[in-house]
């Protein structure tokens, strides 16, 4: 096998390894999304003094594959009055843009010779802001599509909204560029190797942008209230909202087409969540047991993955937790918070940067 390897060109020898990485990364996400509905099954039962599901399989393991049979057999309606083109399109790019934008991820350091992202980008951050604005196009085109009045209003909920958030989430990693000077994912990683050098040696806190000072500390709680905006999660599920628009743009759809939606709602949690531990949670670093380095053995770098993807689990038990603990906002304190504080916010968390770096080298 490892003669085989060597006979490749160094061409053929990238395309084979970039392959490998592309069908791994799509089989961890499918496979993180089938499971967190799952989790969060379980914990919102666990929180309501129930049991959740736990039939299939030992301790309920196998329930996402008896849904995922049950979605495919469901019968498959298609109403008369929808937009047929558009009401077939709409769940079918559902789970693009999460998908698109793993492969400006980090989510390890080297396994051998092999970088653990597929594009290793230098405006890695701008190809993914990019792609997420293009989530809002699925449900504005369910909304639409549907012909109905329901989920028409949840599709224009949806695109102010994302609209809205987008510009606040954008402009809160700004400081984190201004500190590392790179656009490149890899770069902000290095950057937060090691730990934090103000504070006494026992301490050894990690040199996390969460911790280095108040403005990338405030630029993460912009960013994390607007991952639940951009994700349409509780307190901010507007688009869905079922006690106003019984479900929203979803509500014509059955079968595997509204099975989608929710597979690219848990796909853009998955994603939000591996982009917070990127920026500001330090990726695939842990310098308590020194693995902040990179690694070339098989050992070190399965051992940075393993962490970050359990940073990245950490944050969607947050997502889960608030939406079964938090009320539902109104659509006019949700457009408040966007517009009026977060947007303001975020510019002054950007002056504040850039005169804290400027005063840093006079």
């Amino acid at each position: 096998m490892i003669d085989w390897l060597n006979n490749l060109s160094n061409a053929q020898q990238f395309a084979l390894f970039t392959g490998v990485k592309i069908l791994a990364a799509f089989a961890i996400l499918m496979t993180m999304v089938a499971y967190i509905v799952l989790v969060e099954r379980r914990v919102c039962a666990f929180m309501q003094d129930r049991l959740g599901p736990n039939r299939v399989g030992p301790l309920g393991l196998l329930q996402p594959v008896a849904d995922g049979i049950k979605a495919f057999l469901k019968e498959e309606f298609t109403p008369a009055h929808v937009r047929k083109i558009y009401f077939f399109l709409a769940p079918g790019i559902a789970l693009m843009p999460a998908i698109l934008n793993l492969a400006v991820i980090p989510f390890g350091s080297k396994i051998g010779n092999q970088p653990m992202v597929l594009a290793n980008l230098n405006v890695g951050i701008l190809y993914t802001f990019g792609i997420v604005s293009l989530g809002v196009y699925s449900i504005v085109l369910a909304g639409y599509a549907a012909n109905s009045k329901y989920p028409f209003l949840g599709g224009i909920r949806s695109s102010a909204q994302m609209i809205s958030y987008e510009i606040s989430m954008g402009m809160s990693v700004i400081p984190i560029f201004l500190f590392t000077g790179s656009l490149n994912l890899n770069d902000v990683i290095r950057c937060q190797s090691g730990a934090l050098s103000w504070l006494p040696a026992w301490l050894h806190l990690p040199n996390w942008f969460v911790f280095q000072n108040p403005m990338t500390f405030f630029a993460f709680c912009i960013f994390l209230v607007a991952s639940f905006a951009e994700t349409n999660r509780t307190p901010f599920d507007l688009p869905e909202a079922e006690q106003e628009l019984a479900g929203g743009y979803n509500v014509e759809y059955s079968s595997i087409k509204f099975a989608l939606f929710f597979m690219g709602e848990y796909a853009n949690m998955i994603l939000a969540s591996a982009m917070m531990v990127t920026l500001f949670f330090g990726g695939w670093t842990l310098p308590w047991f020194g693995l902040d380095q990179t690694a070339t053995t098989l050992p070190g770098g399965v051992a940075h993955v393993a962490i970050f993807l359990a940073k990245v689990f950490v944050f969607l038990l947050l997502f889960i937790w608030v939406r079964w603990m938090w009320p539902r906002f109104r659509y006019d304190q949700l457009m408040d918070l966007g517009w009026r504080r977060f947007l303001p916010l975020a510019l002054a968390n950007i002056v504040m940067t850039a005169v804290w770096l400027w005063w840093s080298v006079q």
